[in-house]
């Protein structure tokens, strides 16, 4: 479980256009899912503070990315209108600028796994 929550995140780090990072990604999280799953059934991991640490990095984590996706479409947004818009469309065209994809994922890559880590005993 954990080498491929390794390999996942080294594919998403590696990832360079934004449709191959958002699929890495949500490699990722289903990875990290799978962890939490293992740990759910270690009641000695579950209490460790290391492991709550863990759970509430990654809770940051979850929020930078989501911050960091929406800054990035904003900004293909405001480029796209760029290269719309007189004059600087003319530059665009001069040198020969592409619009940019934005940074999405599929309906069913956007459910948030869930990861029950309560401290209740089986």
């Amino acid at each position: 479980t954990l080498q491929s929550v390794t390999e996942a995140r080294a594919k998403a780090m590696s990832a360079v256009r934004p449709s191959d990072r958002a699929i890495a990604e949500n490699t990722l999280t289903q990875s990290l899912g799978s962890l939490f799953a293992v740990i759910e059934n270690y009641p000695v991991l579950k209490s460790n503070e290391s492991v709550m640490h863990l759970q509430e990095e990654l809770v940051s984590t979850e929020n930078r990315i989501a911050f960091a996706r929406q800054l990035y479409n904003d900004l293909v947004a405001n480029f796209r209108t760029r290269l719309e818009v007189f004059p600087d469309n003319i530059i665009a065209a001069t040198f020969a600028f592409e619009t940019m994809e934005y940074f999405s994922a599929k309906h069913d890559d956007r459910k948030t796994p869930v990861a029950d880590m309560n401290m209740r005993a089986k």
